[in-house]
């Protein structure tokens, strides 16, 4: 093996892969190079990965304790330690999650030896402490009194949380639904809090237990046409335009913003976006956020002080995570204003480090601008909470998403920019479908950097997206193992995958779901490592089955066939509507929009479809499901997934409101108007219809038995 290869195993990137059709694929030098680049690993030439291996082998040796340990709580607790080969006694101090402590001494010379070399002119020895088996879970920390920094010892249980009824045979139905394409008698032309409050209610009166949304991450105020969920500011604050502002207590003692919403042109504005047949974001915005702004002036200064009570503690819970967050957002929306610099790579150089002397100067004179970014929070915050507290009577109820990664010109490259590789972005080999691949756009986590911050950047995604949710899908879960990297001025063809512990993480997953009483669904699509359901299903984390994909060269799997740790589906954001894919509509809408690599590709999907159309019927043949000759067949699709051996399915709104418009359209962007297509029936049409009772019915019947 080469000193490049070498260095690049070392860091975790894998130097073959397996694509979609299992053929074994090398990843080339000068792409090794380029993710060692990005890396922040210069090993242009074999004397530079020569230099850098040496590095990475010194810095080994430069602390007495790792940054980080995760033991499951049925293990034991070893903990490496560098110290002088000839070091005698020395004590210990383990300082547990709730504030007691653990006292002890050892003999590092009894201790198991492991290696030793001679670092910086000392002779040195590794040993493994042992401090024991029963250690309660949590985040504790490790001193002994020869180390000047402590460690974090992270112990978990080894497995997610799930209802109790699941282990016993459960098998549990809801609705998911794009928030934003919600429709009602009172938004402001798109989904709101309160809108999922009350489609919360709806679905717990029709016996569902789960109600599934898109990301609900925070994007960019001063850009609302940059709509995917999937590609927002940040992971770890809330989409403020899902603010319910006629809800906020507050606007009773806000004269002038009340008199803002009785403005004729916004009247009009406002009646324009709430009959728009797609969500109008920029009118959206220019509707809510100078309410929001005027409500924040004049009477948040004269709020009930229970309420300031409340924000100071939601913003010393949020801590420096929230501050960093909220001083981005004002930082940005400072400079869009004054020089017209969005990205923040084009602010001025004093403020594109989040612990510049600048920075802080800017905080402390503008108190009010962050303070408004951090009140948008809370209002989000207790406004989801309230949604939340409605599905009290629900086995599971909020069922979040969490995007793979945040746009590169976001709050997580700033405030972590040492966490966040900057210099390539996540994507996807070749494969069947996209046979050139695929770069997302997203920044990944720095593998080695996550572990030196002890995992807290993956620790405050998780708790920022558990929170008010009984369940978190994970986007692109496969993530826990290993990402597909495309270094920066490569073609997505010329990427590689990089490793992440993935013990380690489903550990932290597994602790913090526990906590939460979260249950945890991986997005397993694509192309799964070998080996990585299995792993999943013993740590509870359930996969995510698509009816459509659930099938061999010909023939879809039969309910009995889906695996019980797992959440069915028959289609999801990225794929057509039931309605859609029947007629084959999608077919000729990406023909439309060129997305057909070779001018025969339209023709061979609509003969593939046709094949798997017939396929459908044979299933659904089998379960005495055949829909009648003009039926309908999402009636008889969703009796198959209510059927299905998984222990959580789920329908989309799409397909009980018979929607034939996408939603997504992979891989386009101007091209067709994604994340904008509402429902064609109000929350209100919706609890009364007979589609929602006849679904309603077939669930409750077909998952009681």
């Amino acid at each position: 093996m080469s000193t490049l290869e070498t260095l690049a195993q070392r860091l975790g990137i894998e130097l073959e892969f397996r694509d979609a059709r299992g053929q074994l694929r090398q990843v080339s030098e000068q792409v090794q190079r380029g993710l060692l680049q990005a890396m922040g690993v210069p090993a242009e030439d074999d004397v530079q990965a020569v230099n850098a291996l040496d590095r990475l082998e010194s810095e080994t040796w430069d602390a007495t304790l790792p940054p980080v340990l995760v033991v499951c709580a049925d293990a034991m607790a070893c903990v490496d330690l560098v110290l002088a080969e000839d070091t005698g006694e020395f004590s210990w101090r383990l300082q547990l999650e709730d504030g007691s402590e653990q006292l002890g001494c050892a003999d590092f010379q009894a201790l198991e030896w492991l290696d030793s070399t001679i670092h910086d002119s000392r002779r040195l020895a590794r040993r493994r402490l042992v401090l024991g088996a029963d250690l309660p879970l949590g985040y504790h920390r490790l001193w002994t009194g020869l180390a000047t920094t402590g460690m974090q010892l992270i112990v978990t249980p080894d497995r997610c949380w799930l209802p109790e009824g699941i282990g016993q045979g459960q098998r549990l139905w809801g609705v998911s639904a794009q928030l934003y394409l919600l429709r009602s008698d009172d938004n402001w032309g798109i989904g709101d809090f309160t809108d999922l409050r009350h489609l919360v209610g709806i679905a717990a009166l029709a016996g569902a237990d789960i109600v599934g949304v898109n990301p609900l991450h925070a994007m960019f105020p001063d850009n609302p046409e940059h709509a995917s969920p999937y590609s927002p500011a940040t992971r770890l604050l809330l989409n403020v335009l899902n603010i319910d502002v006629a809800a906020i207590p507050e606007l009773s003692r806000s004269p002038a913003g009340q008199g803002q919403m009785k403005d004729l042109a916004f009247k009009q504005s406002l009646s324009a976006c709430r009959n728009s047949a797609q969500v109008r974001y920029t009118d959206v915005a220019k509707l809510k956020l100078p309410v929001l702004g005027t409500v924040f002036a004049e009477a948040w200064p004269v709020a009930d002080a229970e309420r300031k009570v409340a924000f100071a503690a939601f913003r010393a819970e949020g801590g420096e995570t929230l501050q960093r967050a909220c001083l981005f957002l004002a930082l940005r929306s400072h400079f869009v204003e004054t020089a017209g610099s969005a990205d923040w790579h084009h602010w001025p150089e004093a403020f594109r480090d989040v612990r510049s002397s600048s920075v802080a100067q800017f905080a402390k004179d503008h108190p009010d601008k962050v303070g408004f970014q951090a009140w948008l929070q809370f209002i989000a915050d207790e406004q989801l909470a309230a949604a939340a507290q409605a599905t009290s009577a629900m086995a599971v109820g909020i069922y979040r998403d969490l995007a793979v990664g945040s746009d590169s010109a976001g709050a997580e490259t700033w405030c972590n920019p040492t966490g966040i590789v900057t210099s390539a972005h996540v994507g996807c080999p070749p494969d069947i479908y996209n046979p050139a691949g695929q770069d997302w756009g997203l920044p990944p986590l720095h593998p080695v950097a996550l572990q030196a911050e002890a995992y807290r950047s993956f620790i405050d995604l998780v708790r920022a997206n558990m929170r008010h949710a009984g369940g978190l899908r994970i986007d692109h879960v496969m993530a826990l193992q290993h990402l597909y990297w495309v270094p920066q001025g490569h073609s997505p063809a010329d990427g590689g995958y990089v490793r992440y512990p993935m013990n380690d993480l489903i550990g932290i997953l597994a602790l913090e779901s526990q906590r939460h009483h979260c249950l945890v669904v991986g997005e397993d699509l694509g192309t799964v490592p070998e080996g990585f359901r299995e792993r999943m299903e013993a740590a509870n984390i359930l996969s995510y089955r698509v009816m459509f994909f659930e099938k061999d060269v010909v023939r879809f799997h039969p309910p009995g066939n889906y695996p019980r740790l797992a959440l069915a589906v028959a289609g999801s954001h990225d794929l057509p509507t039931l309605k859609a894919w029947w007629a084959g509509s999608d077919i000729d809408l990406r023909e439309r929009l060129k997305l057909f690599p070779m001018s025969e590709g339209s023709r061979e999907a609509r003969e593939e479809r046709q094949r798997d159309r017939e396929q459908l019927l044979v299933a659904l043949a089998e379960q005495d499901l055949s829909p009648a000759e003009d039926g309908d067949v999402a009636a008889a699709v969703h009796t198959f997934l209510a059927r299905s051996n998984a222990g959580f399915a789920v329908v989309q709104l799409d397909d009980v409101t018979g929607e034939s418009e996408p939603v997504n359209v992979p891989t386009t962007t101007g091209q067709h108007p994604n994340w904008r297509r509402r429902l064609s029936l109000s929350l209100e049409q919706l609890a009364g219809s007979d589609r929602l009772v006849a679904i309603a019915r077939l669930f409750n019947a077909e998952r009681a038995s």
